[in-house]
């Protein structure tokens, strides 16, 4: 009986040469073979899996980087969002202490303005409101406009600064010529350069030396509402004839020309060519302002109702 041997040839280049396995060499050669097979394919299929997963854990990998980045954009925004609120919350912090700020001038405005229409009140002799509404204090408006203009068109205040009055309106012992006559002025005693100040606005309508009344330098001025305020004895003259002047502009220097005893100002105020009291418009003011209205009869004050709501005062008086 043959015995089953395995024989394996080897060429090269000197020759071939033959060996011999024995039946146990040739099993373990064959179960090497089928190991080497199975691990060849074991491997591949490993290889494949594990290929799969790094495909896998790639794709992780990418997303993960992916989100982080997004989540750093995100972060980003919310880092840029969370400064520009910050600043927003700034700048309202600024804006709302300016506002605190404004409202306390505001407020100390207010006070001010109502204590200043308070006392706005006092200035016209008005009694004191009980409340300084909006309505009120557009109504002491209008009324202090108004005041302001009539003063300013109508004779009113001194037009000298004199050591007094030596003469007042009326019948009287004339100085040189030495008889009653009527004195139709008041006579301030003045040193000779006192300025002398135009009692209302209006126009010169004659600045000279006027010989035929005694007046010596006079000047007239014409206001309005029919008003003329003469100036007499002055020693020099400050405007022209047909100028225009204002309330309380110098016009004159006081002196002694004309029929006069010595230095004064000689003030006369007119009212369509007739002469009045200057005593009740040197004393009118903005404060006083409708006593005028009652003291001074000769002008016929109810015509003027149309310019301007006068008191109760005047009314009763022309009644």
């Amino acid at each position: 009986m043959l015995q089953k041997k395995l024989l394996i040839t080897l060429t090269t280049a000197r020759g071939s040469r033959q060996y011999t396995l024995g039946q146990l060499a040739r099993y373990l050669l064959a179960l090497f073979l089928v190991m080497a097979v199975c691990s060849f394919f074991v491997s591949n299929l490993l290889l494949v899996q594990t290929s799969d997963e790094l495909e896998d854990l790639e794709q992780g990998i990418n997303s993960l980087s992916s989100q982080y980045e997004m989540t750093l954009g995100t972060q980003e925004i919310q880092k840029g969002q969370l400064d520009q609120l910050s600043h927003t919350l700034q700048e309202l912090k600024v804006e709302r202490d300016q506002l605190q700020e404004e409202n306390l001038r505001i407020g100390e405005l207010n006070d001010t303005l109502d204590a200043s229409l308070y006392g706005l009140e006092d200035l016209l002799g008005l009694p004191p409101s009980e409340d300084m509404t909006s309505g009120r204090a557009d109504e002491l408006t209008v009324m202090t406009n108004q005041r302001l203009f009539f003063l300013s068109i109508m004779p009113n205040g001194e037009p000298i600064q004199g050591l007094r009055i030596n003469d007042h309106f009326g019948m009287r012992m004339h100085p040189v010529r030495k008889k009653r006559v009527m004195h139709n002025g008041i006579d301030y005693k003045a040193n000779i350069g006192t300025p002398v100040y135009a009692t209302a606005d209006g126009a010169v309508e004659y600045a000279g030396y006027n010989k035929s009344s005694g007046f010596g330098n006079l000047i007239i001025l014409q206001h309005g509402l029919g008003f003329k305020t003469y100036y007499a004895h002055l020693s020099k003259l400050k405007v022209k004839s047909g100028s225009y002047v204002s309330k309380g502009q110098l016009i004159g220097l006081s002196g002694n020309t004309g029929t006069s005893t010595g230095p004064h100002l000689h003030y006369e105020v007119r009212h369509l060519y007739r002469a009045i009291d200057p005593e009740p418009f040197v004393a009118w003011n903005i404060g006083n302002f409708d006593s005028l209205f009652s003291n001074v009869k000769g002008v016929k004050w109810a015509s003027l109702q149309k310019l301007y709501p006068l008191n109760q005062a005047l009314q009763t008086a022309q009644q």
